[in-house]
C-alpha cells in the first residue's frame, strides 16, 4: 500500500519541496483513500493553507465535464455525435467547414479556428491585453475572437487541440437545454456526483475556501490571476472543484452513474490517435502501455492554475492533484505513477 511504504511517501514528499508545490495531492485506490498530502497558501497575503477541501480552478480539465453533457444529450436522443454543427446551433460561422460534426469538435479534430492556439501562442495572458477578461461572461462574449476565422484544416484530417471548439458545444448544449452550460453541469453532473464544493465562480465573487491562483514575476516577487484569466469559466475551463470531488466524479463516470453504458463507452474510447501511446477520447485523454490502457487523465493549464487527475483502470486507483501555480502536479503524478509501475 502506498500509504504504508515510507520511502514512496517520502519520495513524494521530496518532488514537493523541489517543487515549491502548492496544492493538493490525494490518490484512492477502490475505497481506501492511499495518499492524502496538502502543501501552501490558499491566500498568501493572508497566510491561509491549502487543505484536502480547499477549491481549486482547474482551467481545461473541466473539458470532460462538457463532454460527458454532450454524451448526456445524445443519450436523451437531442442530438448525435454524428450531428453536424450548422444543424444543432443558430450561430452562424461563415467560413467554418459544412462537415464539422459534434463528434470533431469534441475530440480536436474539427480544424475550425481558435481563439488561444496553444501550439502558437505562448502567453495565454496576452489575449486580455485587446479583450478585457472581465467582459467574458458567458460563451457568447468569446465568438468575436474566433466566429470569422477561417478553417486551419479539413475536419477529421487531424488531431489539434482546440478551445473554442469546446466554446462551440457548450453553446450547444445551451441552445438545447436553455440553461447555460456552467448551470447545466452544476446540476446534471455535480449534483448527481455528489460535488457539493464544486462549481463555476466568478473572480470578483469566490467564495470561502478558495484559492487564489499565483504567478511568480521574474523578481521573486508574486501576483494573483485575477487579471490573467475569464472572469468565469465556461465550457473550455475554469471551474472550481476539491480534489475529493474529482475523484467522486471519476466514481461516477466509471459506475455509470452521469448516463448508460453505451454513452459511457463512447466517451472513453480511443477515437483520435494524438502521439504514440497517447490517444484522445471525448473530452478525455487515454494513454496506453503495452496495448492496454494504463490511464484516463485531464490536465489543466492558465497562468497561477495547474492540475492533473487520473483513473487508472488495472489498479483501481483515482488521483486528483489540483494546484494554484503555474507547475507542480505532472511532476508530483510522475513520481507516483513510477511506485505504481515498479
Amino acid at each position: 500500500m502506498l500509504k504504508r511504504d515510507i520511502k514512496v511517501v517520502e519520495n513524494i514528499g521530496n518532488v514537493m519541496k523541489n517543487e515549491d508545490f502548492s496544492g493538493v495531492v490525494l490518490v484512492k485506490e477502490k475505497d481506501e483513500v492511499i495518499l492524502e498530502s496538502t502543501s501552501g497558501y490558499s491566500n498568501r497575503a493572508e497566510e491561509l493553507l491549502n487543505t484536502v477541501h480547499t477549491r481549486f480552478g482547474i482551467a481545461s480539465g473541466c473539458k470532460l465535464f462538457t463532454a460527458i453533457a454532450i454524451c448526456q444529450l445524445v443519450e436523451k436522443g437531442i442530438l448525435s455525435f454524428d450531428s453536424r454543427l450548422k444543424d444543432c446551433l443558430d450561430v452562424e460561422f461563415p467560413n467554418f467547414s459544412e462537415t464539422v460534426s459534434v463528434h470533431h469538435l469534441l475530440t480536436h479534430s474539427s480544424g475550425i479556428p481558435d481563439y488561444f492556439d496553444e501550439e502558437v501562442m505562448d502567453d495565454f495572458e496576452d489575449l486580455w491585453k485587446q479583450t478585457p477578461m472581465y467582459l467574458l461572461k458567458s460563451l457568447r462574449d468569446f465568438l468575436p475572437l474566433f466566429q470569422n476565422g477561417k478553417m486551419m484544416f479539413e475536419p477529421g484530417e487531424m488531431f489539434h487541440y482546440n478551445n473554442a471548439a469546446y466554446i462551440v458545444l457548450g453553446l450547444i448544449v445551451e441552445q438545447k437545454t436553455g440553461l447555460s452550460v456552467t448551470d447545466y453541469i452544476e446540476t446534471n453532473i455535480f449534483n448527481r456526483c455528489g460535488m457539493s464544493d464544486s462549481g463555476y465562480f466568478s473572480l470578483d465573487q469566490l467564495p470561502k475556501n478558495t484559492a487564489y491562483g499565483y504567478i511568480g514575476n521574474d523578481d521573486g516577487t508574486w501576483r494573483t490571476n485575477n487579471y490573467s484569466i475569464p472572469i468565469k469559466g465556461g465550457a473550455d475551463g475554469g471551474a472550481y472543484i476539491t480534489a475529493p470531488d474529482m475523484v467522486k466524479l471519476w466514481e461516477a463516470l466509471f459506475d455509470n452513474r452521469l448516463m448508460g453504458e453505451k454513452c459511457t463507452e463512447m466517451l472513453l474510447t480511443p477515437h483520435v490517435n494524438v502521439k504514440e501511446g497517447v490517444n484522445y477520447g471525448y473530452g478525455i485523454w487515454i494513454n496506453n502501455h503495452d496495448d492496454s490502457i494504463f490511464k484516463y487523465h485531464v490536465m489543466g493549464y492558465d497562468p497561477g492554475v495547474s492540475f492533473h487527475s487520473a483513473y487508472y483502470p488495472e489498479l483501481g486507483v483515482k488521483l486528483a492533484i489540483p494546484s494554484n501555480q503555474n507547475d507542480g502536479p505532472f511532476n508530483v503524478m510522475k513520481a507516483i505513477e513510477e511506485y505504481f509501475e515498479s
